[in-house]
């Protein structure tokens, strides 16, 4: 059975409020993230990272309709234009570089997000909750390793130091997210 938060009159706690327009926030990152991927792709032609960036980003939108069917409008991040750019330009900065460096970004952002769910995951295992949304949560985590997994594999070689810097830098900038989706 789920908490009602009197103060919100959400059927979760304030943690799980916070922690779900998160996930709100970087689902709708992750749909613009790969269609940025998708809009160089097919400037450049290239079939394969278009097929690639389809496949993930429909599990991407599938993910933010899972959100959004429990977490409430009023609940949702209002910084949902500064998400959409920023995915965008998070898929198509390393697109225009070709397949190694969007592969090294999805691997990157995929491994936060797995963190990410990890934890809500936890908070759910250890505090009891709502066992629908946990499973809701282990759905979604489970996808992201598998892309996170598949990225890894279509990278051959190991990245350069630039590669590495720019994955270094969607890492940090997917925590800082994090932290304003929380509370915005």
């Amino acid at each position: 059975m789920s908490t009602v938060n009197k103060h919100s009159e959400s059927k979760y706690s304030a943690y799980l409020e916070r922690e779900l327009r998160s996930d709100h926030a970087g689902e709708t990152g992750a749909v613009y993230i790969y269609k940025g991927i998708i809009a160089v792709a097919a400037l450049r032609k290239d079939r394969q990272l278009m097929s690639f960036a389809q496949h993930h980003g429909a599990t991407e939108v599938e993910h933010l309709q899972l959100i959004e069917s429990v977490l409430a409008l009023k609940y949702r991040s209002r910084l949902l234009g500064p998400w959409r750019l920023a995915g965008w330009l998070t898929g198509a900065l390393p697109a225009l570089f070709g397949k190694k460096a969007v592969y090294a970004t999805i691997d990157a952002v995929e491994t936060f997000v797995e963190q990410h769910y990890q934890q809500q995951i936890d908070h759910l295992q250890k505090n009891g909750g709502d066992d629908e949304l946990l499973k809701l949560l282990m759905r979604c985590q489970a996808d992201e390793i598998s892309h996170k997994n598949e990225a890894r594999s279509k990278a051959s070689t190991p990245a350069s130091l630039l590669l590495r810097i720019w994955c270094a830098m969607v890492g940090r900038g997917s925590e800082a997210a994090v932290l304003l989706a929380r509370r915005i």
